[in-house]
């Protein structure tokens, strides 16, 4: 499953708050992957990151809110800073990117699957040259299967990063940030050390 999570148009403190929910979320989900982060032009935290997890969470889609002095900001009043997490979906017609731009490796996947998966290189690992973006597949048995998973995984991740460009361009002509309802948060956290409330 693939995540991105988003600062929105919020200050810094947003920001910040998108790195501390990647760190917790990671820590949380067992095999979580962080594809790409999109950090803020202030040095503070991410504008935005893209995961993948194993695991379904989709129940955490929605916004969440980390209550927190500043930062950033002694002096600042607000203590609530929003964070938007959504799911992406994989694409799932046929590729238009080009492969050209696409480096592959193979690799041994390793753990569960019999002798066939530990002795031969079924796991892919691609990098997309342009945007740096690197992608892992070994989930499945053949090369050719993660070959082509992991590069639908790689179409979504730059179809997300495309869709943010064009919100970044047009972001002086909202009002409100993007993609973020304040209100009836999926989780609420809490400090310096971004602790879950139960």
């Amino acid at each position: 499953m693939i995540v991105q999570i988003s600062a929105g148009q919020g200050p810094a403190e947003c920001s910040i708050g998108v790195e501390k929910l990647c760190d917790s979320l990671m820590k949380e989900f067992e095999n979580g992957k962080v594809l790409s982060v999109n950090r803020d032009y202030s040095g503070y935290g991410y504008r935005s990151a893209i995961l993948e997890f194993d695991s379904d969470i989709s129940f955490l889609e929605g916004t969440i809110l980390w209550i927190c002095k500043s930062p950033v900001r002694s002096e600042h009043k607000r203590k609530n800073w929003f964070m938007d997490l959504s799911i992406l979906k994989e694409p799932q017609n046929d590729i238009t990117l080009d492969l050209k731009d696409v480096r592959f490796e193979t690799m041994h996947c390793g753990g569960k699957g019999g002798q066939h998966v530990n002795k031969v290189e079924t796991g892919v690992r691609l990098r997309h040259i342009p945007t740096g973006i690197t992608i892992e597949c070994t989930e499945e048995r053949s090369q050719f299967q993660n070959k082509s998973r992991a590069v639908k995984k790689l179409e979504a991740v730059l179809e997300a990063v495309n869709e943010e460009s064009v919100r970044n361009s047009v972001k002086d002509a909202r009002k409100k940030h993007t993609g973020i309802t304040r209100g009836n948060p999926i989780r609420i956290y809490e400090g310096m050390d971004f602790r879950l409330r139960k």
